[in-house]
């Protein structure tokens, strides 16, 4: 479908749709005139947040007629996605449509591998059962950004990892354009991401935009990336951060240390029984040897003198 554009020019009507978690609603990245977003922008379509997904639409409107619609919410899991976002995506008739979902997932204590997997790949298929090109991501390790301690880092990045593998499916079964965060130099710098090192910051946002932007134009699209550089109309102060935390941070993560903390705290224990030495005796010539063998209770590692 066309439309005449205002310069006499016939343009590509493009419908784009977005689906996910607040990455997507674009939580870090506020609206002028609602600075930090403060109590409100539980999702995509009250335009607290501007964020990546905006960006790339504004950058897509340089060459197309786009009409956009943001269904995310914050907090979403991908069960989320599918049962309260998916039928008013399908309902858009995407041409372009992201599924970026499945962090929070990996930070809850009904973590369900199985259940992901079902809802990713049944998401996906919906979504380009009409031929939509699909967008996603493959996570980083994001309990680095966090600064978390090994013993909780590992065990959060074996779950990621979970989820990526997934995405890998996702990807090889519907193709699409993908962005791989791992290999984003501009994940690992500090003003990429909000005080609560959890959303992007507005250049974070600004960078995840420009990622996909290249790679639509790869993949043939017309769409000048936006400029990686935030447009000054809002900037971070203290008490900007303060009352993000003492408003967002904190109760997210008391909600999060109830539900999550008991399984931290089994994860934790159980990386250190991984890597604690256990003393173990072995026979050595009709005699015995007490060696240290490093191991997990399935295999040793390795063994030596005590």
């Amino acid at each position: 479908m066309t439309v005449q554009g205002a310069t006499s020019r016939v343009r590509s009507y493009l419908r784009f749709a977005a689906v996910g978690d607040s990455t997507t609603v674009g939580v870090g990245d506020p609206v002028p005139g609602n600075p930090g977003g403060l109590g409100a922008g539980a999702t995509g379509r009250d335009g607290t947040w501007r964020g990546w997904a905006v960006l790339l639409a504004r950058a897509l409107e340089t060459s197309y007629d786009v009409s956009f619609c943001n269904l995310a919410v914050s907090g979403a899991t991908a069960r989320d996605v599918v049962e309260r976002q998916l039928d008013d995506a399908v309902d858009h008739r995407p041409d372009l449509v992201s599924l970026v979902v499945g962090l929070n997932d990996t930070m809850r204590s009904s973590w369900d591998p199985d259940a992901l997997r079902a809802d990713l790949l049944g998401a996906a298929g919906r979504l380009t059962a009409d031929g939509a090109l699909l967008l996603t991501v493959r996570f980083h390790d994001h309990g680095e950004v966090l600064g978390l301690p090994q013993l909780l880092r590992r065990p959060m990045l074996r779950r990621i990892e979970v989820v990526n593998a997934v995405y890998d499916e996702v990807h090889a079964r519907y193709g699409g354009v993908r962005v791989d965060l791992a290999t984003c130099a501009d994940v690992r710098r500090r003003d990429c991401w909000s005080v609560d090192r959890l959303h992007p910051s507005e250049r974070g946002h600004r960078a995840l935009a420009r990622a996909f932007a290249e790679e639509l134009a790869a993949a043939g699209m017309s769409v000048v990336p936006p400029a990686a550089e935030p447009d000054g109309t809002y900037v971070p102060s203290w008490r900007t951060d303060l009352a993000w935390m003492v408003t967002e941070g904190a109760p997210w993560v008391g909600r999060r240390a109830r539900d999550l903390g008991p399984w931290a705290a089994r994860a934790a224990w159980a990386e250190a029984r991984t890597l604690r030495p256990v003393v173990r005796r072995r026979s050595v010539a009709g005699g015995h040897h007490d060696g240290v063998a490093v191991g997990d209770g399935d295999g040793v590692l390795a063994v030596g003198p005590a």
